[in-house]
This record gives C-alpha cells, sequence and structure tokens, in this order.
C-alpha cells in the first residue's frame, strides 16, 4: 500500500515538474517573441522608412526567426541559429541579386527556390533547403505586394531575421543561466 502511495506522489511530482517546465518554456518563448517583434517594430522601424504593412511583417518575421532558435537546450539553440542564418542568407544572396535585375514574377521565385535547393544540396545543407525556400517564399511574395522597391525586401527580412535570431539566443542563454534549460542533451 505504501509503495503504491509512494508511486503515486512520484507521479503526482513528476507531472507537477512537467507542468512547470512547460508554463516557464512557453513563458520565455512568449516573451522572446514579444522582445524581437517590439525591436523591429519600435526600434529599427525608426532606422529605415517602410509603410506599416512591412513593419508589421517585419516584426512577424523577428519573432517567427525566434521561434526557430529558441529550443530545448543551447546547443541545439546555437546549431538552429547557425541554420537560420546560412539559409537566411543564400535566401538574401539569390533573391537581392534577383531584384536588382528583374521584377517580381512567380517563375522567377520557383528558379530561385530551385536554385538555392540545388546549391544546397551540392553543399551538403540539405536540411537548409525548407527554411531557404520559405525564405524565398516570403521575400518575393512581399516583392509582388510592393513592386516598387522590391530590391529592399532581402535587406529588410535580413535585418528582421537578426534580431528574432540574436533573441532567441540571448534568451536561450538566459534560460541557461537560470537552469531552465540544459546546455546539451547530455545534461538533460
Amino acid at each position: 500500500m505504501e509503495a503504491v502511495q509512494q508511486q503515486d506522489r512520484k507521479a503526482v511530482n513528476n507531472a507537477l515538474a512537467r507542468l512547470g517546465q512547460a508554463l516557464t518554456g512557453g513563458t520565455l518563448l512568449a516573451i522572446s517573441c514579444l522582445i524581437s517583434y517590439w525591436i523591429v517594430t519600435n526600434i529599427l522601424s525608426r532606422e529605415y522608412s517602410v509603410s506599416r504593412d512591412n513593419v508589421l511583417l517585419g516584426g512577424m518575421w523577428a519573432a517567427i526567426a525566434t521561434i526557430f532558435v529558441f529550443r530545448q537546450t543551447y546547443d541545439q539553440s546555437a546549431r538552429a541559429a547557425l541554420s537560420r542564418t546560412l539559409a537566411t542568407l543564400l535566401s538574401f544572396i539569390l533573391c537581392l541579386g534577383y531584384f536588382l535585375v528583374l521584377p517580381f514574377h512567380v517563375l522567377g521565385m520557383v528558379v530561385v527556390i530551385g536554385l538555392g535547393s540545388i546549391i544546397l544540396t551540392l553543399a551538403r545543407r540539405t536540411e537548409d533547403i525548407i527554411t531557404t525556400g520559405i525564405t524565398t517564399t516570403v521575400v518575393f511574395v512581399v516583392a509582388g505586394i510592393s513592386p516598387e522597391h522590391a530590391w529592399t525586401q532581402p535587406i529588410l527580412r535580413l535585418a528582421d531575421t537578426a534580431v528574432g535570431i540574436s533573441v532567441g539566443l540571448a534568451m536561450s542563454r538566459v534560460s541557461l543561466a537560470i537552469g531552465f534549460i540544459p546546455a546539451s542533451r547530455s545534461e538533460a
């Protein structure tokens, strides 16, 4: 009987610990996204003059980059930050090169997506194809919506992503410092 009660207490304690971790993790992620969004929509938007829609898109894009980077361990966060950075840089280079020469066109978008995929496959970074493709698609579609300054879209999205990655890594460090997340899986 006592063994059963001890098992029940242990199960309740484990459930409460998981609940505490879930609440802490969710809160830290939400705060991280708020910080990224706020930086882009309130500080960076003062530095470059763009439409309200573009400012909101930038805030969204920064929050997405933060979500992408904020992981279960600091090592995972650092790897995700590197992956997001490489994918975004490739998309930036390809999209900027395209928009300096040509206007938005859906065929241009699919050619740039395909080119990014080929480059990453040859570089043995196939895990970054999805992120590069998504980034390229967003840049192209926004350039299609606001074609007058299409060439600025890769630059703006690179800046937004850099903010999101930085905040995600910084909050991951904070989580590590307060003992919420371990440095690596072996410490989990």
